[in-house]
């Protein structure tokens, strides 16, 4: 199916941000795109028009790509109930309050609902863009995962990968993510460093190093940005040391407005030609939905 994966070296380095950021302006670009993510965690839900319920994150994507909200986007949403148990959404209902086998439904119930959601979306969209969890250098978690590169894999799709410049250590982050992910690495066409502050061109040697030490194209550095009036959910919006208070009313124009600021900091920022030449690459991968 055409598309991309956005993946990132960690939790909070901005995934669901690129992403919604990239449904605004591919959609401003008149493509139909659809916002995805096979699995999320969090107690942060929104609920679907015919009452099924996702997370609150690929609800807000959706409406940045101008989608109403619908459950395939996120077939998967665990809410922790305590360190030790999670109550399982599945397709927008209640699966289990607890399941003390859940790498066994991953494999099961879980895998085949992800397949028919990414099966609806190649039909009925021109593109897509999936949303990792966490970070696919998990070596771990490998045999079980299905919201990394296993999803990458059942999409067939390429995937760019996003790193966290403001928290430090992002080089050794994209370096060592590479370094762990195995086969998978060839499928990883591109870099994103994001949450810059200062000046960009003090990033430069960064990049050039970056570029001769991995052999992955760097597609951009995307600046902090601050201001944007978006509820915070999981790794959204981390983007300022000034935090929302509790209080403040996200109105759907300020929410609207915002993304569409995200859209002109991720085209003013990144190679979107390249992003777009990767979306749609008819002939250069054998469709596998």
């Amino acid at each position: 199916m055409n598309g991309i994966m956005i993946q990132g070296t960690s939790s909070g380095a901005g995934k669901t941000f690129i992403v919604a950021g990239l449904c605004r302006l591919f959609s401003d670009k008149g493509i139909h795109i659809c916002p995805f993510k096979s699995q999320n965690m969090s107690n942060n839900s929104a609920l679907t028009h015919d009452g099924l319920e996702i997370a609150s994150a690929q609800a807000l994507q959706a409406q940045a790509a101008r989608l109403i909200p619908e459950a395939f986007m996120n077939p998967i949403l665990l809410k922790p109930q305590s360190d030790h148990s999670s109550q399982i959404i599945l397709n927008g209902k209640i699966y289990a309050d607890s399941n003390p086998n859940y790498r066994e439904f991953t494999q099961t119930a879980g895998i085949n609902a992800v397949r028919e959601a990414l099966a609806h979306i190649a039909k009925n969209f021109e593109a897509v863009i999936i949303e990792g969890a966490g970070s696919p250098a998990e070596v771990n978690l490998n045999h079980s995962e299905i919201v990394n590169m296993r999803i990458a894999r059942e999409a067939n799709v390429p995937v760019l990968l996003v790193a966290d410049v403001d928290r430090g250590g992002s080089l050794a982050a994209v370096a060592g993510t590479l370094a762990l992910l195995g086969d998978d690495r060839e499928r990883v066409k591109g870099i994103i460093f994001n949450m810059f502050r200062g000046d960009i061109g003090l990033f430069t040697d960064a990049v050039k190093w970056t570029e001769n030490y991995t052999g992955v194209k760097v597609l951009g550095v995307v600046p902090f940005v601050k201001g944007v009036k978006i509820p915070e959910e999981d790794s959204l919006i981390r983007r300022g040391a000034e935090k929302s208070s509790e209080h403040e009313i996200f109105t759907p124009a300020a929410i609207d407005d915002s993304f569409d600021e995200i859209a002109r900091v991720l085209s003013d920022s990144l190679d979107i030609d390249y992003v777009l030449r990767l979306i749609h690459r008819e002939g250069t991968m054998p469709q596998q939905i």
